[in-house]
């Protein structure tokens, strides 16, 4: 198969390697090509090699990487979505498969690229985590799961297309009733935003820490007990929403029941012993040395607040459901980080939000 893979970071250089390992012509698109090798080396968590992939093209140009191509992957984080679907409109045919990998967030961006008979795929979450060893070549391939959950727009195409899906990851893939069932899916915009509002409610700038926070291993209690707090409430959103718009939004688990955590001291136990998400640091930079301050550029920050968490704000807006919780989060952010980039809100009624999903 004919593979672009969209984004030269973690999981694009990571998906890159293993499609062209199993025997299928890649292209990878990254924004500085002449620091990757052509065959990229996938490692495992005691450096022990696990398969090369020798990619077929390594380009910067968009429209030369999706050329052709029957599956275009996206790795990209969403706050660069607007952009690349406005750049990838110009360059889609019809029947390409566009592939966004977590897909949370893609129907908003990349109806440009529906409209002109492309299909659009998204994946709940990623097939595993991955950790850059050396850039352009070499990548750590670390908990891999069980399954892959895969919606599209419009969901009757979903069925057809997991098996592509099945095929290309090697892996088996469950098909979501819907779209909307990725885009409110927490696992990034409450497990993320919740644990760095807790970690940073007293910064202001001028604060520096001893040394970057171990993001998971270091979890507390009070990031726990936030994390459930507004998990519980994006609960009753889909519960309001499930009425209101005739839809199936079951298969949105809630974090208590993904990590099988049902209270704040179960929750913090869990996260903290995820083999995979050892090691692995926070959002922040170093400012001097022994001095470290958060990183509001990192995706942490960029992605998950104003195109995550804003976006369950905006269908809880809709729904009329209070969030407290979420509004206590949502209100950090701005407030600290001086963003002024931010979704732009969800379609207007009950019959616009229909037709965005096909319903």
């Amino acid at each position: 198969m004919e593979i672009a893979v969209i984004g030269g970071g973690n999981i694009g250089t990571l998906i890159a390697a293993e499609f062209a390992a199993r025997g299928h012509s890649v292209r990878l698109r990254a924004s500085e090509p002449q620091i990757f090798s052509k065959t990229i080396d996938v490692f495992d968590t005691d450096d022990g090699l696990i398969l090369q992939g020798t990619l077929s093209c390594i380009t910067d140009d968009l429209a030369v990487a999706v050329d052709g191509a029957e599956m275009i992957c996206i790795t990209y984080p969403t706050f660069m979505f607007r952009d690349l679907g406005e750049k990838l409109a110009a360059c889609i045919e019809a029947g390409q498969t566009v592939c966004v990998m977590p897909g949370a967030a893609a129907e908003f961006f990349f109806g440009a690229c529906i409209d002109k008979g492309a299909a659009l795929l998204g994946l709940q979450r990623v097939h595993c985590v991955a950790r850059l060893k050396e850039r352009g070549k070499s990548v750590y391939m670390l908990g891999r799961k069980a399954e892959l959950q895969l919606a599209s727009v419009p969901a009757r195409i979903a069925q057809d297309r997991a098996s592509v899906v099945a095929e290309l990851f090697e892996m088996p893939v469950r098909v979501l009733p819907n779209y909307l069932v990725e885009t409110l899916t927490p696992s990034n915009p409450i497990l993320h935003t919740t644990r760095l509002c807790s970690m940073f409610s007293s910064w202001e700038p001028g604060i520096v820490y001893p040394a970057n926070i171990l993001f998971y291993e270091s979890w507390d209690d009070a990031s726990s007990e936030l994390l459930i707090a507004c998990d519980d409430e994006l609960q009753r959103v889909c519960r309001a929403l499930e009425r209101m718009l005739d839809i199936d939004l079951s298969e949105v688990l809630s974090l208590k029941a993904h990590y099988e955590s049902p209270d704040a001291a179960a929750m913090t136990a869990k996260i903290a012993h995820i083999p995979a998400f050892k090691g692995l640091t926070s959002p922040m930079r170093q400012v001097a040395p022994g001095q470290w301050a958060p990183d509001f550029t990192s995706r942490y920050f960029r992605a998950d607040f104003p195109y995550g968490l804003k976006i369950i704000k905006d269908f809880a807006a809709f729904a009329g459901i209070g969030t407290p919780h979420i509004d206590h989060v949502w209100e950090w952010y701005p407030g600290v980080s001086s963003a002024r980039e931010f979704f732009e809100g969800i379609p207007a009624g009950i019959e616009a939000l229909k037709a965005l999903y096909h319903l």
